[in-house]
C-alpha cells in the first residue's frame, strides 16, 4: 500500500476531495501540515488545489517557502513521486520543480467548467493506467491557469515529452501550446490544472480522474505494459 502525503497550506480547499481520492484507490493516504518538516516515510506528496496563502503575491509564491517544500524538494530530488493539482502545480512551478510559470487566464475571469484533456504522456506514475491519445473531460477552477514558458522551453518540453496533458476542442486559460499539465525530466514531478479529485465517481458526472490515483497506488508505469487497468470513462480522440 503506498503511503500519500497531501500537505495542507492555510487556503488548501481540495485537501479533503485529495485525500478521499487516494484513500478510494487504496492508499494510505494522510494529511501534513505545511509547518511540518517531515513527510512520514511517503512514497508520494501531493499538493492539492485551492488558494494558499490566499493568492497574495502570485499563486503559491508564498507557500513555496513553507517549511515542509524542503522536505518535498528532497523527496523529489530522491526520485519520490510529487503531484501537483491546480495551485499544487502553481506551487510546484514557484519552487522550480516544474518549469514555466501559471499566470492570470487569458480572459482575466475566473474559470469553474468542464474541459477535455488529452493524455499526451503515460509513462508518469500518474498516467500508467491510461492509454496515450485518450480524452478525458475533468472540471477546472482557476484564475491563474495559464502555462506559461518562453517558446525555447516550450519547445524543450515538447522534444522531451514533458507535456502529460493538453486541452483539446478548446483552450480555456490560453496556456502555451494548450498545455494543461506537465512533468519534470526526471517524470517522477507531475503537475495538472484540472481537478481529477473532482471526478473519480458516477455521483461526480464520471470517473476520468479515478486512474490518476489509480496509477498512483500501482507504483510503476511498468504495471500498464502488463494490462493491468482501472474501470473508467472513455472517450474517443479529438
Amino acid at each position: 500500500m503506498r503511503r500519500v502525503a497531501v500537505v495542507v497550506f492555510p487556503g488548501s480547499n481540495c485537501d479533503a476531495d485529495t485525500l478521499h481520492a487516494a484513500r478510494a484507490a487504496g492508499c494510505e493516504a494522510y494529511f501534513v501540515w505545511h509547518r511540518e518538516r517531515d513527510l512520514r516515510q511517503a512514497d508520494v506528496a501531493v499538493l492539492p488545489g485551492g488558494f494558499s496563502y490566499g493568492d497574495y503575491l502570485r499563486s503559491g509564491a508564498i507557500a513555496r517557502f513553507s517549511p515542509v517544500m524542503a522536505a518535498v524538494a528532497e523527496h523529489a530530488r530522491a526520485g519520490g513521486q510529487v503531484l501537483g493539482i491546480c495551485n499544487g502545480f502553481q506551487i510546484l512551478c514557484e519552487a522550480g520543480l516544474l518549469p514555466g510559470a501559471l499566470m492570470r487566464n487569458a480572459g482575466l475571469r475566473f474559470l469553474s467548467r468542464p474541459v477535455w484533456v488529452r493524455v499526451e504522456a503515460s509513462d508518469t506514475p500518474f498516467t500508467c493506467l491510461y492509454e496515450r491519445g485518450e480524452v478525458l473531460e475533468l472540471p477546472i477552477a482557476h484564475g491563474d491557469g495559464r502555462y506559461a514558458a518562453d517558446p525555447q522551453a516550450a519547445a524543450d518540453l515538447e522534444a522531451r515529452g514533458q507535456v502529460v496533458w493538453r486541452y483539446v476542442r478548446d483552450n480555456p486559460n490560453g496556456s502555451t501550446n494548450d498545455i494543461a499539465g506537465i512533468c519534470n525530466a526526471g517524470r517522477n514531478v507531475v503537475g495538472i490544472m484540472p481537478h481529477p479529485e473532482r471526478r473519480i465517481a458516477p455521483v461526480l458526472g464520471g470517473q476520468d480522474g479515478a486512474r490518476l490515483f489509480l496509477s498512483m497506488e500501482a507504483g510503476h508505469a511498468t504495471q500498464h505494459a502488463v494490462g493491468v487497468r482501472a474501470v473508467g470513462d472513455r472517450h474517443p480522440g479529438v
